[in-house]
């Protein structure tokens, strides 16, 4: 057993990763993949010599990291099986490795101070008209919410879903990741010349139903949350 030694805690450590995938997509999938279980802090993924292949997801609660933890165990992860324990100590290893380290007793104070400044911050931009916190979804940017599905004209239900507001960096690879999850997944189709949107294909009308129920809503990015429906044929 992988983390036999090692005590569940918020952050989990990934390896086997696929190595040829550039640092910044890798962390925006990996932040798409593991958010489905819970509200993410962080998202490490280095690409020095010694760290190639792994990557590091910290979890606000230990119940979401435990969840991740079992499900996610070798999951085929652009074309490679992940696995996944523990980190060590929690994040001190990601401390050490990008600098940033500081002995227990003063790292203690600073996230507290850190900590404080974070809530005065949420807590101003709340108060504002337009906020932009992290758990908003305001703003011109997300035009989609979930009264906007069931204001829309559907159309009958059938085996390919159409998603709207995607974020532009999305990529088909990321959307695959999340839809091969439920049962009966064919592909998925995105059109260049159109970014934002997108379609998912399932064996049948059952299964694309399944899919659209636990993925209603999902946030690949904080102000973008999937608008899915039936595509129509």
């Amino acid at each position: 057993m992988l983390t036999a030694d090692i005590p569940p805690n918020q952050t989990i450590y990934i390896k086997n990763l696929n190595e040829k995938i550039k640092k910044e997509e890798l962390k925006r999938s990996l932040y798409c993949l593991f958010s489905q279980y819970g509200r993410i802090l962080d998202v490490v993924a280095l690409k020095t010599p010694k760290l190639r292949g792994q990557g590091w997801v910290v979890f606000d609660e230990l119940m979401a990291a435990s969840n991740a933890f079992r499900q996610m165990q070798n999951f085929p992860f652009y074309d490679k099986p992940m696995r996944i324990q523990y980190a060590k100590t929690k994040s001190d290893c990601i401390a050490k490795n990008d600098g940033s380290f500081v002995p227990r007793e003063k790292k203690k104070k600073q996230e507290e101070k850190a900590e404080r400044k974070r809530r005065a911050e949420e807590t101003q931009q709340s108060a504002m008209p337009n906020g932009t916190g992290s758990q908003s979804n305001g703003g011109p940017k997300a035009p989609f919410h979930h009264g906007n599905v069931n204001a829309q004209e559907q159309a009958a239900p059938n085996n390919i879903l159409f998603i709207q507001n995607l974020p532009h960096e999305t990529t088909s690879m990321m959307l695959q990741l999340l839809f091969e999850q439920y049962p009966g997944f064919k592909e998925v189709r995105m059109i260049d010349a159109k970014p934002g949107i997108a379609f998912v294909e399932y064996e049948d009308e059952d299964q694309s139903s399944t899919a659209m129920q636990n993925l209603q809503g999902f946030k690949i990015a904080p102000q973008y949350p999937m608008a899915i429906t039936f595509a129509k044929k």
